[in-house]
């Protein structure tokens, strides 16, 4: 059964030709009446003890053959064919720098577990919905550094990803310094969209690059940034270890520069987010996932594969194969 799947027939109205078959059968049926002699007898009994040849049960093997070669001539003539198909693919690519915030205050738990792991979730899954883009890591906290350059290879990402925690570098918040690592990263990209998403708690306390200069540069290299600031309002539970390793909680202040981040976005043709829960990061990372859709040009192929030479051979093979017993096995025995 296997050898019909993917079949089609290119001509398919030859199978109204089948509707022959029930005439064929209907002529046969009159003409072997037309043949039949009638002979009248008193008595039949006598013809009761006859021996009855077993060569009659083969007596309609005939209009059987002629049917069924009939029908396999009739399925060669619909052309049956195999259709082989396949695409080409070519996208224009956008190139995504992800920039996040790995200080202290990332640990705050208004977010489940916490804002750093529920950052680190929700973006390897943006990661894994976008297979086709090459997107790489940088982090910050007093300074800056890139934990993956752009990659196609996600898996490669999405481990180094899942590394990164707090204490890596030293505590502060260097926003500018962040952004500006990720533009470096961008900055000679030749994809037709080139963007950053930068994620932070805080205001900026730390590095050499003021936020507004590194958006600047940004802009002049084509890049757009989407800022996120993560924190519930007014305060967040933080975590903290006492000399016995209890661990207690103390309420922090939720300091975020959303004037920054807002101009951010508006000098580089980007757009600030706020996210107070795991939900609404989530929402936003899929709202810019809608926003940055590449473009993709698909070629089809298709080749398609006769196959209508074995039902004309099955066909001639069956008249053969009558004409053949018409002329040995059967030959005078059915009349």
């Amino acid at each position: 059964m296997n050898w019909f799947k993917g079949i089609e027939f290119a001509q398919p109205g030859f199978f109204w030709l089948l509707l022959v078959i029930p005439l064929m059968i209907a002529y046969y049926y009159w003409r072997n009446q037309q043949l039949q002699g009638v002979l009248g007898m008193s008595s039949t009994k006598g013809f009761a003890s006859a021996l009855k040849s077993p060569m009659r049960i083969w007596r309609h093997y005939g209009i059987v053959l002629r049917s069924l070669a009939f029908i396999a001539l009739v399925a060669a003539l619909a052309r049956p064919q195999s259709a082989l198909s396949w695409q080409n693919e070519t996208t224009e690519g956008i190139d995504i720098m992800i920039a996040t915030d790995i200080s202290g205050s990332m640990l705050s738990e208004d977010f489940k577990p916490n804002r750093l792991e529920a950052g680190k979730n929700i973006a390897v899954n943006f990661i894994k919905n976008r297979p086709g883009d090459r997107i790489g890591l940088v982090v910050f906290s007093g300074e800056s550094f890139t934990q993956c350059p752009l990659t196609i290879d996600h898996d490669v990402l999405i481990n180094l990803f899942h590394d990164i925690k707090n204490g890596m570098i030293d505590d502060g918040t260097a926003i500018g310094m962040g952004l500006a690592t990720a533009v470096s990263r961008l900055k000679d990209s030749e994809a037709k969209s080139k963007v950053i998403i930068l994620l932070t708690d805080g205001v900026n306390n730390m590095g050499s690059i003021p936020p507004i200069t590194a958006a600047e540069i940004a802009k002049q290299f084509g890049v757009r940034v989407y800022t996120v600031g993560v924190g519930t309002n007014g305060s967040a539970p933080y975590p903290f270890k006492d000399q016995f390793g209890n661990t207690h909680y103390q309420m922090i202040p939720v300091e975020i520069d959303e004037g920054t981040l807002g101009k951010i976005a508006s000098i580089t043709g980007g757009k600030y987010f706020r996210a107070r829960n795991n939900i609404e990061l989530s929402e936003i990372y899929q709202q810019i996932d809608k926003l940055e859709k590449v473009k993709i040009a698909v070629t089809q192929y298709h080749k398609r594969t006769e196959h209508y030479l074995p039902f004309a051979v099955i066909a001639l093979a069956i008249l053969s194969l009558e004409i053949l017993l018409n002329n040995t096995i059967f030959k005078g025995a059915l009349t």
